[in-house]
């Protein structure tokens, strides 16, 4: 197969041109990578707001995590 070469660019410009377009590529990936996060977050924020209130004032789900060292062995 020939190739024409209608827009008469050297091999520099034409290996530059196709670096650009490969990392103009990999950007566009990155970016549908970052969107689908976006909204995969957007959907669970969503799904939150639905939830009571009440949620916010439940105890903690493990007893443990309430207890606090007392003051003076924070201190040290």
């Amino acid at each position: 197969m020939v190739e024409h070469d209608y827009i008469q660019e050297t091999k520099t410009q034409r290996l530059r041109n196709w670096v650009l377009s490969e990392m103009l590529r990999g950007a566009g990936y990155a970016l549908a990578f970052l969107l689908v996060i976006g909204v995969i977050y957007g959907i669970i924020w969503g799904i939150g707001q639905f939830m009571p209130d009440e949620r916010l004032n439940a105890p903690p789900p493990m007893p443990f995590s309430a207890i606090h060292a007392p003051v003076e062995w924070a201190a040290t």
